[in-house]
């Protein structure tokens, strides 16, 4: 039944999201948008005339965008190239500022919920609901200015330089009223921040389970694995954060030591795919860079893998990501170089995987022989990814946490 409420507009704020019928991106405040437009309330989903993933612009009077139950407002944003790099930065400031006015026009929301990052943005948000009297909530999704060390990291120099993105961080969390994380440190970061506990759930990026297991089954027939061949796959970004290198140095070491069925699997792209591509090449190894894939081929991929590999850097800031989702939901068991104490503990407690060193080829080849030899294992931690993707990263159920507190903070 849907309910009849008193401050029922809902403004969602977000410059990077992948919207119905976009082909790349992570669309979890989409399905937040809808989750709360499907439970009664009204829903501007705010968000960037620019697309992030496919770096162009929208065609932002394409009607296609405003029939999801929930209405996409675009604020015009400028374009750039690379996901680091001064233009960017540029594009977040006009875009504040343009934020900033549109708040002005429109004073008559009953709540404010902003995606972390982007600092600024949100703080613009922040302010807004502020002066308004409104309960605010933060979606952290990732940290800023923490991950950007991964890819600039200089002593002296790089304090000064994210210096805004931790004042605008602070200041955001002083604001804030309620946080959702994607990781229970995420969910307890405003915290942090303000000395004491505010309302915070932790609910995954996760995934629709019953979709996935759709769209897998619909592009089964795309993925051309041998019988012979013991799949070790990784799904994602192919950057500075991302341990592929390691990834192919073990298909090297496999190979060399005589055990040529092993083959590492690597979907995605990224700014280091070229340099990896070429290494691999070099070796010789069993490594093979599939690229980009949509979402559905991806899935199915996964299904058709043996094992899934988490594969981060030692430094790597990263905590429980967007692709875990899919990961366990292909139950498959898992190797996670990840250092993250939250999740290192929850791969060891729900038994869906090993966690190794990270950086390390050796270990990971040694991690995978293990695997490969021990089949039940594999059933075994497979069969527990599966169960921990039905009872944790299953939006349609999972996502209903978020619409309990926003009924909570609108009711008091």
């Amino acid at each position: 039944m849907v309910m009849e409420r008193v401050n029922r507009k809902i403004a969602l704020v977000t410059m990077d999201v992948r919207l119905p019928g976009e082909t790349q991106g992570l669309d979890r405040t989409a399905f937040i948008a809808g989750m709360l437009a499907d439970a009664g309330y009204e829903v501007d989903l705010i968000t960037s005339s620019f697309q992030h993933w496919d770096k162009a612009q929208r065609n932002t009077a394409d009607p296609a965008y405003q029939t999801h139950g929930y209405r996409v407002v675009f604020i015009d944003a400028p374009n750039y190239s690379k996901n680091v790099t001064p233009s960017r930065v540029r594009n977040h400031t006009i875009v504040s500022r343009r934020l900033a006015e549109y708040f002005k026009r429109h004073n008559d929301y009953g709540l404010v919920l902003a995606k972390v990052p982007p600092n600024d943005m949100a703080l613009v948000c922040a302010k807004y609901a502020e002066e308004a009297g409104i309960p605010f909530v933060v979606d952290v999704n990732d940290l800023w200015p923490e991950a950007m060390r991964m890819v600039f990291d200089v002593p002296l120099l790089s304090p000064l330089l994210f210096r805004g993105f931790k004042r605008d961080a602070e200041a955001v969390y002083a604001r804030t009223t309620a946080a959702i994380g994607t990781s229970e440190e995420y969910a307890l970061r405003p915290s942090k921040y303000m000395n004491h506990v505010i309302p915070h759930i932790t609910v995954y990026v996760g995934n629709d389970v019953s979709a996935f297991d759709a769209e897998a089954a619909a592009h089964a027939s795309l993925v051309r694995k041998p019988e012979d061949e013991f799949w070790v796959t990784y799904a994602g970004t192919i950057g500075t954060s991302y341990d592929i290198r390691t990834m192919v140095l073990a298909a090297d070491h496999l190979k060399r030591c005589g055990h040529a069925d092993v083959r590492m699997v690597i979907l995605g792209d990224g700014p280091l795919a070229p340099e990896l591509r070429q290494l691999a090449a070099q070796l010789g190894c069993n490594c093979t860079f599939l690229g980009y894939r949509p979402h559905e081929e991806m899935a199915a991929y996964l299904q058709a893998s043996d094992v899934l590999v988490n594969s981060f850097v030692k430094k790597a800031p990263q905590s429980i990501v967007s692709k875990i989702g899919d990961y366990l939901a292909a139950g498959k068991p898992m190797i996670n170089t990840l250092a993250n104490e939250e999740f290192t503990r929850k791969v060891t407690n729900d038994g869906f995987g090993v966690n190794i060193a990270s950086e390390d080829p050796d270990a990971l080849a040694a991690a995978i022989l293990e695997l490969q030899e021990r089949p039940q294992v594999r059933a075994r931690m497979g069969a527990a990814a599966r169960r921990i993707a039905e009872e944790q990263f299953d939006r349609p159920v999972a996502y209903q946490r978020i619409v309990k507190l926003v009924d909570n903070l609108l009711s008091e």
